[in-house]
């Protein structure tokens, strides 16, 4: 089953995918969820007893510009945007360059690659253990977050605006404080890589940033193995094309691992709130030289997740210069 929420009538609408059209349901996402934890319903049992019979393009909801998030919260301030990196297994070159230089002289390895090899060595525990804790970061509330096909902005001080493309959780925490996994989306975790690469330890700056997840809420489980495709489009020609794979085969650590590190922690377990979790990625276009401009279009596309996730390049925000802060 896959959601999408649009505009109907100027406001937030959840909808079935029915191939090139989608069925409306009489809620949006955030609404059927708090059904299905009020009733002691699955998502899904919930949707499908939610359907009525308006149904609309979904070429013309794109065309339109009105597309949502396939998961928002009526106030932004309750949704937290977070994520991991170092999940990724990567290709076998890189591993094997890990291995080789773990084996040699394990005290010139960087922290970053100290991080991936815990992932490697204990991100997959066996059930009902706790495995190793993965790379964290924040990105903000769900101000942060652009609606498919909607332009991705950048602030006026970013050195890049580069795409990461990852799959997200949608969580919601119910009313005991318990997380509940509402489904998956493909995400495009959009970071500054050139500030990450001047300093690991700016790496919390770079993340600080917009991002995009969707257009469909994958309800059910995830395939172990997928492989999709990380494009960008500029004036309509292909400027960089490569595959990318995810899914826990392809991952050093377990989605429960993951999720298990992020939601021990309490503040992060207020009933009401929802959370968007992207899993990381190894495929990057900036790993290749590529250096995007305004206008250029990012799309992360895979098949178990229907429709791609799109947005275009925004022009940067405009240089609001030096900060000055007043006393009260």
């Amino acid at each position: 089953m896959r959601l999408i929420q649009c505009l109907y009538q100027e406001k937030p609408r959840a909808a079935l995918v029915e191939d090139d059209n989608v069925r409306l349901t009489d809620s949006d996402t955030y609404g059927l969820a708090q059904r299905a934890l009020e009733r002691g319903l699955s998502l899904a049992e919930t949707v499908a007893a939610s359907l009525g019979d308006q149904c609309l393009s979904y070429d013309e909801l794109i065309e339109s510009r009105l597309l949502l998030p396939p998961l928002t919260h009526p106030d932004p301030a309750h949704c937290l945007v977070t994520g991991t990196g170092l999940t990724h297994l990567g290709s076998a070159d890189t591993r094997s360059a890990m291995h080789a230089k773990t084996q040699t002289d394990e005290s010139q390895m960087t922290d970053s690659m100290r991080m991936f090899k815990l992932g490697v060595e204990g991100g997959k525990p066996a059930a009902g253990s706790i495995g190793a804790q993965p790379e964290w970061f924040y990105k903000g509330d769900g101000s942060c977050v652009i609606a498919p096909e909607a332009p991705l902005p950048s602030p006026a001080f970013a050195q890049d605006a580069g795409e990461e493309p990852e799959l997200a959780g949608l969580y919601i925490i119910d009313h005991q404080g318990k997380p509940r996994r509402l489904g998956f989306a493909i995400g495009n975790e959009f970071s500054d890589h050139v500030t990450e690469r001047f300093n690991y330890l700016w790496l919390a700056h770079s993340k600080l940033r917009a991002c995009s997840f969707g257009p469909e809420l994958l309800i059910g489980e995830l395939p172990a193995h997928l492989e999709g495709t990380s494009r960008i489009t500029r004036h309509g020609e292909t400027l960089w094309n490569k595959t990318f794979l995810t899914g826990e085969d392809n991952m050093a650590h377990s989605l429960a691992n993951l999720e298990h590190h992020h939601f021990k922690y309490p503040g992060f377990r207020r009933p009401g709130d929802v959370h968007v979790h992207f899993f990381g990625t190894a495929t990057l276009s900036f790993a290749d030289d590529i250096r995007v401009q305004p206008g250029d279009r990012f799309e992360i596309e895979l098949a178990a997740f229907g429709r791609p996730l799109r947005n275009p390049l925004a022009a940067p925000d405009q240089d609001e210069g030096l900060l000055s802060i007043t006393a009260l």
